[in-house]
């Protein structure tokens, strides 16, 4: 490997802030949002859809919109990461290995990240792009940032069809990490464990990982149950 490319959201940080912001901008508790976000995800469905059931009809780009207008939008400080992610992003860099940041976030957030100076050569958003995950074009944006092959790159992901099976379409090696709504329900899934070259339950993990030969493995045609995307 050259390249590692990680995802955002529940691969370096916690998404517990962002569901509670939306639980108090709707006047709900954050454990209701929570279980029903917990629902959607096991019914092969986004995140969002949890919003749109409590408020049928939500354009949710135009909510998040006017919570940024009224003060209530987008923080991510030192609290929100997972405390494995600066260790194991200086140890891969020390390892002389380029470190990519790159996941669906808005430009906020981009700007966020860069400010806690994490160890990673570039950091972008998908806002930054102006295309998201599970885009081709995201993952085409993702090999010109890598600066290297595509076999010579990874792309670390809690999300199965936001992350593992269109970075491995793209010629990416793949590897998922157990963590978050989606990291934990999909895990076993057999699409999920014939696709990522490598499974995670720590980012430590991958520094004594990536010095073991992977089998190679290719995307599967039709998933036995949906993914969609988030």
């Amino acid at each position: 490997m050259e390249t590692i490319v990680f995802g955002i959201g529940e691969t370096l940080i916690r998404d517990d802030r962002y569901w509670a912001s939306w639980a108090n901008w709707l006047g709900i508790p954050p454990h209701t949002l929570s279980a029903l976000v917990g629902a959607a995800v096991v019914q092969g469905g986004e995140g969002a859809d949890a919003l749109r059931l409590l408020r049928p009809g939500m354009d949710v780009a135009e909510a998040a919109h006017a919570r940024s207008a009224a003060g209530r939008g987008e923080h991510l400080d030192e609290s929100d990461l997972y405390p494995d992610v600066r260790p194991a992003l200086a140890e891969l860099r020390a390892l002389g290995l380029r470190v990519v940041i790159a996941g669906n976030r808005t430009a906020r957030a981009g700007e966020l990240l860069r400010a806690l100076d994490l160890p990673a050569d570039l950091v972008v958003t998908s806002e930054e792009w102006g295309v998201a995950k599970p885009d081709p074009d995201f993952f085409t944006h993702v090999l010109h940032a890598a600066e290297a092959d595509p076999r010579a790159t990874l792309y670390v992901g809690d999300h199965p069809a936001n992350d593992l099976f269109p970075a491995k379409s793209m010629g990416l090696r793949t590897a998922h990490i157990r963590r978050g709504p989606y990291g934990h329900w999909w895990a076993e899934h057999p699409d999920v464990t014939e696709t990522a070259d490598w499974h995670l339950t720590s980012l430590t993990e991958l520094p004594s990982l990536l010095g073991k030969p992977a089998t190679e493995k290719a995307p599967p045609a039709a998933p036995a149950r949906a993914l969609r995307s988030v």
